[in-house]
């Protein structure tokens, strides 16, 4: 029985042997490969205006440009299937990098510029083998190959219509291929260039050759040397401060024969906007994606950049001022017929174009007052072309109503020109004053305008309708009641227009009309120091007992007090009186009678007049 656990013992460790053997025979036939600096995008030169292209502004002695630019990708390196075009592997799926950066101009056409790569992600999607090797990067955070640029301009000027550059880009080996920042070897990057600015058309063109100290195999594809091209096109203002433009650009690797194979030919579309917020700092933001399948060509890319650039936008707004193609005299920036000369206008749309004469009068559109109406020439701009006027009043006999007699300018034919009369002196002229003999105020009603203010206390409510016509109001559908106040002070009495309402029975004040009428009283009393005491009364219907309706009414009144004076109002100002059902006001024999005898009156005993 002994010998049995021995034996299993035995047949387990076997078995785990074996497991052993066949992980570490399938670990060695999937080895992890070295990566390289695989992504395609590669930011311009501090100072250009586009995001990979170069605009190549190089000029100045001793300019200098600072910048940094945030560069993220989706799925910039992944192994697609061949039938049908799957991903097997996500090599790369997302990747972020920052590349600070400067350029120095010196001798008036040589810059040199520096770029340090920076990455702070990068993750893996689905990670495999191809061909038998695994790559995956295994490090997070890492700096990328340094860039080192010369470039030297041999044509054309800043902000012209063509320029042209050779130069040199020296990448040093200082990125990480395990975190697919870098070649582990240095490379090097001649190239050609091409760029300038037309009218509103900006644009700029690439040839160069990266030249790789790798040459090997990678996945389905090859890394070694590659060729590069690349272009761009867009609006540009003419005074340097906004560029907008799509940029295309991709490699092919050359070495080895695996030109413009699907893995070794990545390509890009980017579309990218930089706007001068001020005459030294650039902002920019993109968004790009990968046309072909090529490793290093993402499926979405975005950016966004921040630079400084001391007086890029101020020396083109400067330039565009004293440009003239036409030699017109009218700068280029202010020129509506840039390409041909043409006199100076104060229509901007008309500035620098040649003369135009829409009415057939000899006289140019430009200096006609009155473009579209034949006329003849006058040394007084204000009638240049223009008919003749007689009275001297602006307006052209043709169009005057009064051509002897000098008037204003008026929209009714009939009245154009004439002389203005207004015998009240209101401001309305007789012939639209409904009442010319009266003073009154302007109105939209031709019925009133001119007349004496058909609101005079202003509540909205016009005086043939207003039954308070010289106290402000709010409109009611009783006409006794409309345009009067809630409360106003007559006399002896604060006459209420509306009731203070109570529960059936209680003393409990209810409802936002009795809100609105104790809101009005308390107006009054503020307004009125001089009323030293009121006797607030409160009256009721013939229905229930005599006596139960004295002290109702009695309760009712203390509750108007009682919210009287929580308000503010002094307590020795108000006193309460409930006399029941005996001062009715209507018949007690009908619901309206009833209605009115249910009430609260306000009576002043000291100090009105």
């Amino acid at each position: 029985m002994a010998r049995r656990p021995v034996a299993s013992l035995l047949a387990v460790t076997a078995t785990a042997a074996a497991l052993s053997s066949a992980t570490e025979a399938h670990a060695q036939s999937a080895p992890t490969a070295q990566g390289y600096a695989h992504n395609l995008y590669q930011p311009s030169e501090r100072g250009s205006r586009w995001f990979h292209m170069e605009s190549l502004g190089i000029e100045g002695k001793g300019r200098a440009s600072l910048g940094v630019v945030t560069d993220y990708s989706y799925r910039s390196l992944v192994n697609y299937r061949g039938s049908d075009g799957a991903v097997l592997a996500s090599i790369v799926r997302n990747q972020l990098l920052v590349h600070p950066g400067a350029t120095f101009t010196f001798a008036d056409r040589v810059r040199v510029g520096l770029s340090i790569p920076i990455q702070l992600h990068i993750d893996e999607g689905r990670p495999g083998a191809i061909n038998g090797v695994t790559y995956v990067p295994t490090e997070n955070l890492a700096v990328g190959d340094v860039r080192l640029g010369v470039d030297v301009r041999l044509f054309g000027e800043k902000g012209g219509a063509i320029q042209g550059a050779i130069g040199a880009q020296l990448f040093v080996p200082s990125g990480s291929p395990n975190a697919y920042t870098g070649d582990g070897e240095p490379r090097a990057l001649p190239r050609f260039m091409v760029a300038g600015q037309s009218g509103n058309l900006a644009y700029a063109g690439r040839l160069g050759l990266m030249i790789r100290g790798r040459d090997e195999p990678f996945g389905d594809g090859r890394i070694g040397t590659e060729a590069q091209a690349g272009l761009s096109a867009g609006y540009a203002t003419k005074d340097g401060r906004l560029l907008v433009g799509p940029e295309l650009y991709g490699n092919t690797v050359v070495s080895s024969g695996s030109a413009f194979q699907a893995r070794t030919t990545p390509a890009e579309l980017l579309l990218g906007i930089h706007w001068n917020a001020s005459d030294e700092i650039r902002i920019g933001a993109g968004a790009g994606m990968g046309l072909t399948r090529g490793y290093g060509a993402a499926v979405a890319r975005g950016l966004f950049s921040l630079e400084w650039v001391p007086g890029d936008a101020k020396e083109e707004a400067d330039k565009a001022k004293t440009d003239d193609r036409d030699q017109d005299g009218v700068p280029d920036v202010d020129d509506a017929c840039g390409f041909v000369p043409g006199p100076k206008s104060d229509d901007p749309t008309r500035n620098g174009c040649p003369a135009v004469d829409s009415d057939g009068d000899h006289v140019a559109d430009d200096v006609d007052a009155c473009r579209f109406v034949a006329g003849a020439h006058s040394a007084d701009a204000r009638l240049n072309g223009c008919p003749p006027d007689a009275d001297e009043d602006g307006i052209h006999d043709n169009e005057d109503a009064c051509p002897k007699e000098k008037g204003p300018h008026s929209s009714d034919p009939k009245t154009n020109g004439c002389p203005v009369t207004d015998k009240d002196g209101d401001g309305v002229t007789d012939k639209e004053d409904a009442c010319p003999d009266k003073p009154g105020v302007k109105t939209l009603d031709p019925k009133t305008n001119g007349c004496p203010d058909p609101d005079k206390d202003k509540d909205g409510v016009l005086n043939d309708v207003d039954a308070c016509p010289d106290q402000a109001g709010t409109p009611d559908p009783d006409p006794k009641k409309n345009g009067c106040p809630k409360a106003i002070l007559e006399g002896k009495q604060i006459r209420i227009t509306d009731q203070v309402r109570f529960a059936t029975g209680k003393a409990q004040i209810v409802g936002p009309e009795s809100e609105a009428v104790l809101k009005a009283i308390l107006e009054v009393l503020q307004a009125h120091p001089e009323v030293k005491k009121v006797r607030v009364e409160g009256h009721t219907d013939n229905q229930g007992a005599a006596e139960a309706n004295k002290k109702l009414s009695q309760a009712r009144a203390e509750s108007v007090v009682k919210w009287l004076t929580d308000k503010g109002i002094d307590k020795s100002r108000l006193g309460a009186a409930g006399f029941g059902q005996e001062k009715p006001l209507g018949p007690n024999t009908t619901e309206e009678g009833r209605s009115q005898n249910r009430r609260v009156e306000l009576h002043v005993e000291e100090g009105s007049k």
